[in-house]
């Protein structure tokens, strides 16, 4: 993998041009994108900006957020060609900050589940998750060293997970989701893929001007409450055993770390995420469903119908039950920095048939709330495990410093396993 901090730092000290290290991203591409199937758009002709904390560094768009001089076609043949007019903010963020735009990559149609072409690069028989497949996969595989997705319900999360890098979801709108194609307006949240915490961390200070670096200083030892949460047995054992693991060398390592048992509304709280993601899905993709609905794959097209049927009452009660739950949530965290549990149910399934479940991701982002995807474990057959890393509504550093801590003490764990 292209790390982030190592490029930057390289490009700083002369050692490297950033054009010269945007023609590393193309020479990668050109190498793994015949066996991955990261992209969709490749443009060969990007040249590195002259200034910007982010010059030099190539960056790989999810196909669901609008570029002026790339096609946006959401992993549908609905908008097959379609050419947005103005880059999204998020674009225009990254730009101003120096990166350079180099391609789109796949996605999942409307960043729904199903599934693209893209493989995972750890290997080539099973799934890189979704929706931000190509995203996931072109930093797994050592072609960008960031690239943009989304996450509904886990799809920045979840396909790092199966990836085994680093992946953020900030708080919810920290960063800008004008020009993305809506899914659910209340919870859509734009997240970043890289190959460490340490990385997405810069990425992120980078473009949004805000003080999310973490590589500065050695992070301090945070308060972690570890929550099994109420479907932990639907986990595979390899990831029960990996988030145990994980928990015990945290404590090890100095965190101090409790296990938790979440306050009961939350357990209500993830049932409502379905019928609020669907209610507004339903309405969101109105259009699409009324006048091209052949077009739409199965399990998208199934779930919209569904949600067409949720009724108001229950969309209203379902929003209530939110409030209370993050209120609930606020009050728990109130006592630790962040709270460590599963990214995904077990390493990436075989085959393409599935991206996977969000059922370890949904109620966090309904929370709102930052999530780190934090790499470093892997099952028995060295498919990689991601631990997840939750911190409090809109304390996205805290969050990051907590996930930069863990991450260094599992490598060293490893380290000394090995």
């Amino acid at each position: 993998m292209i790390s982030l901090a190592d490029l930057q730092r390289r490009i700083e000290a002369g050692e490297l041009s950033p054009d010269d290290a945007i023609a590393q991203s193309h020479a990668a591409i050109e190498a793994r994108e015949k066996d991955v199937h990261a992209f969709v758009r490749h443009d060969k002709s990007a040249k590195a900006q002259a200034s910007g904390p982010l010059r030099g560094i190539a960056v790989g768009i999810k196909d669901i957020i609008d570029t002026a001089n790339m096609p946006t076609e959401m992993g549908s043949e609905i908008y097959r060609g379609w050419q947005p007019r103005s880059d999204a903010p998020v674009v225009m963020m990254l730009k101003r900050a120096g990166a350079t735009i180099i391609g789109k990559t796949t996605t999942t149609a409307f960043a729904s589940r199903d599934p693209t072409p893209t493989l995972n690069p750890h290997n080539l028989g099973h799934t890189p998750g979704g929706s931000s497949s190509g995203s996931a996969a072109a930093v797994a595989a050592g072609m960008l060293p960031i690239a943009t997705g989304t996450q509904t319900g886990g799809s920045v999360i979840r396909p790092a997970a199966y990836c085994g890098i680093a992946g953020f979801k900030p708080s919810y709108k920290l960063l800008p989701t004008i020009g993305m194609k809506c899914f659910s307006w209340s919870l859509d949240t734009v997240g970043l893929f890289a190959a460490g915490v340490a990385d997405v961390a810069f990425a992120t200070a980078a473009i949004s001007g805000r003080d999310l670096r973490v590589d500065r200083a050695t992070p301090s030892a945070p308060r972690i409450a570890f929550a099994r949460t109420h479907i932990f047995a639907e986990a595979s054992p390899d990831m029960q055993n990996a988030v145990e693991q994980a928990a015990q060398t945290l404590a090890k390592a100095g965190a101090s770390v409790k296990e938790t048992a979440l306050p009961p509304i939350l357990e209500d709280a993830w049932r409502a995420h379905p019928v609020i993601q669907w209610y507004e899905a339903a309405r969101a993709l109105a259009f699409e469903y009324d006048n091209r609905r052949e077009l739409i794959g199965p399990f998208i097209r199934d779930h919209l119908a569904e949600g067409a049927s949720v009724t108001h009452d229950a969309y209203d009660g379902a929003r209530r039950t939110v409030k209370r739950a993050r209120q609930a949530l606020a009050d728990l965290m109130s006592e630790y920095d962040a709270i460590l549990t599963m990214s995904a149910p077990g390493a990436a399934p075989h085959g393409l048939g599935s991206t996977g479940q969000a059922i370890f991701n949904r109620l966090w982002t309904l929370m709102g709330t930052p999530c780190v995807n934090v790499p470093g474990l892997a099952d028995g057959t060295g498919l990689p495990l991601g631990v997840q890393i939750v911190g409090r509504f809109g304390r996205d550093r805290s969050a990051l410093e907590a996930a930069l801590f863990a991450e260094r003490a599992l490598a060293r764990s490893q380290s000394r396993g090995a």
